[in-house]
């Protein structure tokens, strides 16, 4: 790009932020010396990258989406949190907003994940230990106690049964008396991760493809600001794959949400600005912030050339970042906050539109009050003391940073074509399933994990505490722990509720649910159904895997 185009499209710049909102606060350096709200080239200096790179709030989008960055809105501070039962977690949710989180993030126990009851035989020993146990409408109501859901952006993070749990969610506010079609938030329901990495499904492909087009055409014209769909790229690196393999699984994953959002003829400028996205930042630095900008520029460019998006915000990729649990160590976990402060440092210079920051605790345990507050504190550190809002993409055109974002975009484009050749038909859908029969996902992610497992173990690869720098006074921490007594109450008290609901008006919802299940009918209306009168979660998913049987991985050698 030339001298004169660069100069052009600043002025373009300069007129969207000039008409955008700016946050009352100080955007100097800590020294009071005035910064510029955004950098480029000297002017009349042409710089053939700039295409690439363009200006903030621009297209391809490399630079964030806003004209403003973090002058116009900071990111939302929301922290991933549930244990135990739903009082417990409603006291932790007022916690957090007390303390300036910006919006919550629900957590559930392994059985909700699996849509199993807390009182279910496979349920027994795990009710409250990896998040919040949630068997009906009733829990919901308990969790948000004193929380407006009208005004609280809420995520949830569950896939396999996410979208009964969302009918909960949606009876919940009601009973708030909350104007649903205003709600806002994010509902995970990203099933083809699920089947990537971290195998937390119900059904087949097939019938989870349809729930999720369900809930697409529920959500475009019943709650148009609800995103009822975050395509999870965390999970996929959690389970061992690279960054570039994250990029490219998560993508190819949203676009073949998108094909079957065409396929059910919705229109793509009115149903992909619900589409958002959930990144990891792991801990190598600028490999990370090159990666979430790679990240926008690839969706911005499929969104328009490939599938037709003319509007602006149908070609923004949105996303959360959480920082990476598994660069956690449980030796000397203390050093966990530097690694956590770093990853989120990476996720605020890659242009995060939220964040999570994880606690020193939680490779042992749930995090602890203590280290929960210290997560939070990272966020607002950051955002209050460091200067990082004060100029958006401030590592723009650095040639490293540069350098990383178009070799990864690079490498990302190669794995899409695989992928579509992999199907046949040249759609991304089609080559997604095939690698889910062949387990081809779940092989790259094997090994990649492998490679670094084994550079780990010779000492290449170092982690300070675990193969280097050993020595410690560290003292062993206190761990939050979920006694029996969480499992017990909550059967309990599901026991009283099944007792005292109307059991008549149960069956013959489920029926309803059943019934419509065997129709081409959208399956929302009959589960917000059978979720206000409390049908628990359990049992909803139970009628579902009646008519649709459940899922079995192949078996790969």
């Amino acid at each position: 790009m030339d001298g004169g185009e660069i100069a052009r499209a600043r002025v373009r710049w300069q007129a969207r932020f000039d008409a955008a909102p700016i946050r009352d606060a100080d955007f100097t350096t800590l020294s009071g010396s005035d910064v510029d709200p955004v950098y480029g080239p000297p002017e009349g200096v042409d710089d053939p990258r700039f295409e690439r790179i363009g200006w903030p709030g621009e297209f391809p989008y490399t630079r964030g989406l806003y004209a403003t960055g973090y002058r116009g809105r900071g990111w939302t501070i929301r922290q991933f949190a549930g244990f135990g039962n739903a009082r417990q977690t409603n006291e932790r949710y007022a916690m957090i907003l007390a303390a300036g989180g910006g919006g919550l993030s629900v957590a559930f126990d392994m059985p909700t994940l699996m849509g199993r009851d807390s009182d279910d035989a496979l349920a027994r020993g795990e009710v409250g230990h990896c998040g919040v146990a949630v068997d009906s409408a009733a829990d919901m109501d308990v969790l948000f106690e004193g929380i407006p859901l009208g005004d609280v952006t809420t995520s949830m993070t569950i896939s396999g049964p996410a979208v009964p749990v969302f009918c909960m969610y949606l009876v919940a506010a009601e009973r708030q008396g909350a104007e649903v079609g205003r709600l806002n938030g994010t509902l995970q329901t990203d099933i083809f991760k699920e089947y990537i990495a971290q195998k937390e499904w119900l059904f087949g492909p097939k019938p989870h493809l349809r729930l999720i087009g369900d809930l697409m055409e529920f959500c475009v014209v019943r709650i148009p600001a609800y995103k009822p769909l975050s395509v999870s790229g965390y999970h996929i690196r959690e389970a061992g794959a690279t960054a570039v393999q994250e990029l490219a699984f998560t993508l190819a994953d949203g676009f073949g949400y998108v094909e079957l959002g065409l396929s059910r003829g919705l229109d793509i400028d009115v149903f992909a600005p619900g589409l958002s996205f959930f990144f990891d930042a792991h801990i190598d630095f600028f490999e990370e912030i090159a990666k979430f900008r790679a990240a926008r520029r690839i969706w911005a460019r499929w969104m328009r050339d490939v599938y037709g998006a003319r509007t602006a915000k149908a070609q923004w990729l949105r996303f959360h970042t959480q920082t990476a649990g598994v660069s956690l160590t449980a030796r000397q976990p203390d050093n966990n906050v530097v690694r956590t402060a770093v990853e989120a440092l990476a996720a605020v210079l890659g242009g995060t539109n939220s964040l999570h920051t994880n606690a020193l605790d939680e490779v042992l345990a749930l995090p602890s009050e203590k280290a929960a507050e210290i997560a939070l504190r990272t966020q607002q550190v950051l955002m209050e003391e460091t200067g990082v809002v004060n100029v958006a993409d401030p590592l723009g055109g650095a040639w490293y940073v540069e350098a990383l974002t178009d070799r990864l975009e690079a490498e990302a484009e190669a794995i899409f074509q695989r992928i579509r050749d992999m199907g046949g038909d040249g759609t991304m859908t089609s080559g997604i399933l095939r690698g889910i029969e062949d387990g081809w996902f779940t092989g790259e992610i094997a090994e990649a994990a492998f490679r670094h497992q084994r550079e780990v173990e010779k000492g290449r690869k170092r982690v300070v505490g675990v193969n280097c720098h050993t020595a410690t006074v560290e003292e062993p921490l206190a761990i939050l722990r979920i006694g029996h007594e969480v499992e017990a109450e909550q059967r309990r008290v599901l026991a009283d509720r099944r007792r005292l609901r109307d059991d008549t008006a149960v069956r013959t919802a489920l029926a309803r649910m059943a019934e419509t299940a065997r129709t081409e009918a959208n399956m929302i209306p009959s589960m917000l159904a059978a979720a206000r009168v409390e049908a628990t979660l359990g049992e909803m998913c139970d009628t579902l895997r009646g008519e649709w049987g459940e899922y079995r991985e192949p078996a790969s050698f």
